[in-house]
């Protein structure tokens, strides 16, 4: 099995071709959830499963499942996936690279007329993006349990059109009930969406898990007055506390390296007039690492640094943690599998973890799981100049296939 291969043109071939529906001036892809097309984009790939010998169902959230049948039918699948959404202004390959890499492996095992021990399946999950219907990665959060179905479905878009009701329209409303069925192990291919494995000049990201993070609202009020009349030291200005938090909140992630992030990308400045102190700042902090003690101390220092400035400058704090998301390790079975495949193949590889989420982060709560990145230009994604090369999709597919060969040939 060694030199066993995919076929990397026919995997680039169906990129590009699945890649034209909802294309973009720029070169990229806007292909949002649950629209026609989105529609276009499911109808294409389950009528190149079927071309495949493979059977396909939909549950009640759309997540599709198309599989390819084992000699053991009472094992639990080996399955892998990603989505095929896009953001609004996406690249070709976020999501449906680890879709279509799933496909390319079932046409190989078929090119090759290999027989799997358990049955191996494709699966596509509804909304990962959350660019439409938030929150992100809601279906495959329903499938995991994270969600009920009720509130899945009932998520809506700017225009108040639901999940239920555009999955009806666009007839991806299954009947499948959503997870509650063994995995045996789901694996799920994707571009690394950063600049490290570039940097380090390696083909395959191992990934070991995902980053855990604490979303925070800020709001400081203090005294709107005179730019000119007020002297410096009795002002009260929100925005001279919230610079200072800024930059306290870089250096929190800087302390705490190498894989820390630490971001205050939303602010809200009222009223963000040229010549009045600011009274009131809203803001937003986001912070992130694969260690939950690291993150905790994180958090730690950030309060404390906020009550200190909040008292030093006179102003008052609202602060509030507005979502936790602790961090992922994925199963060390699935992790060694993919690093083997990365060794069988030739491949130079690292171990990385993933700083952004992924539907594989909800489906390891209920299966064993792995992740394989590969290289993409720059670090970019979420960017219609999202790239990355044909070798480099080839060489993840490859890792996968060998990946998914030996989770579904293993007796236990």
């Amino acid at each position: 099995m060694q030199n066993l291969q995919v076929d990397g043109d026919r995997l680039w071939q169906s990129l590009m071709e699945m890649a034209k529906i909802g294309a973009t001036e720029k070169g990229g892809v806007c292909r949002l959830a649950l629209t026609d097309l989105d529609k276009a984009g499911r109808d294409l790939f389950v009528s190149w499963c079927k071309e495949a010998g493979c059977s396909v169902s939909v549950d009640k959230m759309g997540n599709i499942f198309a599989r390819r049948p084992g000699r053991n039918e009472d094992m639990p699948p080996v399955m892998t996936g990603s989505h095929l959404d896009t953001q609004p202004t996406g690249g070709k390959f976020d999501g449906v690279y680890g879709v279509l890499a799933g496909l390319e492996v079932i046409r190989s095992l078929n090119d090759h007329r290999i027989e799997t021990e358990a049955p191996v399946e494709v699966a596509v999950w509804t909304n990962e993006e959350g660019s439409r219907f938030a929150p992100a990665m809601v279906a495959s959060g329903v499938f995991a349990g994270a969600f009920d179905l009720e509130y899945g479905l009932s998520r809506a878009d700017l225009d108040g059109k639901t999940m239920g009701e555009e999955l009806a329209r666009i007839g991806y409303a299954g009947d499948r009930e959503v997870g509650g069925r063994p995995i045996k192990a789901f694996f799920e291919a994707h571009i690394e969406q950063g600049p490290i494995l570039e940097a380090e000049e390696k083909t395959i990201g191992v990934v070991t898990g995902a980053q855990g993070q604490r979303w925070y609202e800020i709001t400081l009020t203090g005294q709107e007055a005179h730019a000119g009349p007020t002297p410096m030291k009795v002002r009260k200005d929100a925005l001279v506390g919230a610079a200072r938090i800024v930059g306290e909140v870089n250096r929190i992630g800087l302390a705490h390296q190498p894989y820390a992030c630490a971001t205050v990308g939303l602010m809200q400045v009222s009223p963000n007039s040229r010549n009045t102190i600011p009274g009131k700042v809203f803001f937003a902090v986001d912070f992130r690492h694969p260690d939950a003690d690291t993150l905790a101390q994180m958090d730690s220092e950030l309060r404390a640094f906020c009550d200190k400035v909040t008292a030093e400058i006179g102003v008052e704090m609202a602060f509030e943690q507005i979502w936790y998301s602790p961090p992922v390790a994925f199963d060390p079975d699935c992790v060694n599998a993919v690093r083997k495949g990365a060794k069988l193949a030739g491949f130079g590889h690292m171990d990385i973890v993933s700083g952004a989420g992924h539907d594989a982060c909800y489906i390891n709560r209920v299966a064993p799981t792995g992740m394989i990145f590969v290289p993409c230009e720059n670090g970019i994604s979420h960017n219609e100049v999202e790239n990355a090369t044909s070798a480099d999709i080839a060489a993840g597919c490859n890792v996968l296939l060998h990946a998914v060969l030996e989770r579904a040939n293993a007796l236990s």
